[in-house]
This record gives C-alpha cells, structure tokens and sequence, in this order.
C-alpha cells in the first residue's frame, strides 16, 4: 500500500510560480510511474505532467510545457511539480497518481491540493 500525500498549493498571482510535493508513505514508490492531475469547478480531470519510475522519462500536457517541471527524489520518495509562469486558468486541485509501469489503471490517489491563480 502507498499512500500519497500532496502539499504546496495556494493562492498566487498571475505569473508568479508554485512548487508542489507528492509524498509517499513507502519505499515501493520507486516502483512506479507517478502522474499529475488537475480538476477545475465543472470540469473533467486532465493530465498534467509524468515522470516514469526510473526518473529518465517526463510527459507533459501541451498547456504547461515550458512551464512546469516535473522531477522525483527517489531517495525522499517525493516528486515534485515545479509551477512557472502560472495562468488564472491552471486554477484548480492538483492530485498526484501512482501506477505500474506499462498499466493504464492507477493504484493509488492523493487527495489533493488547491492552487489559485489570480488575474
């Protein structure tokens, strides 16, 4: 069982930068490919970022390329979304999500953390 819990949301302004942290609560972590997921109000969950188990391979949706980074410190079973150049419309929560490499369905949630940008 991994548990994942997300932090470092908050309220920023146009422009300005967040960095959020997925912790895992186990070493088994290393095992898998985490993903980022935003939700805004009346939207569907999309895809943000990637970062495969061994830390070689990061995916990015086409609306944050440029300005996040993904990236994960096997070592402190965390991974990291790096949020630049934030828009009003990357309001939203945030969840982290854990799969096998090579499995579509994901085995483990966070809950979530809000980030607010203001225009």
């Amino acid at each position: 069982q991994v548990q994942l819990v997300e932090s470092g949301g908050g309220l920023v302004e146009f422009g300005g930068s967040l960095r959020l942290s997925c912790a895992a609560s186990a070493r088994s972590f290393s095992r898998y490919t985490i993903d980022w997921f935003c939700q805004a109000p009346g939207k569907d969950r999309e895809f943000v970022a990637g970062v495969s188990a061994n830390t070689t391979v990061t995916r990015y949706a086409d609306s944050v390329k440029g300005r996040f980074t993904i990236s994960r410190d096997n070592a402190k079973n965390t991974v990291y979304l790096q949020m630049d150049s934030l828009k009003p419309e990357d309001t939203a929560v945030y969840s982290c999500a854990a799969k096998l490499p090579f499995v579509q369905v994901y085995d483990f949630w966070g809950q979530g953390t809000q980030v607010t940008v203001s225009s």
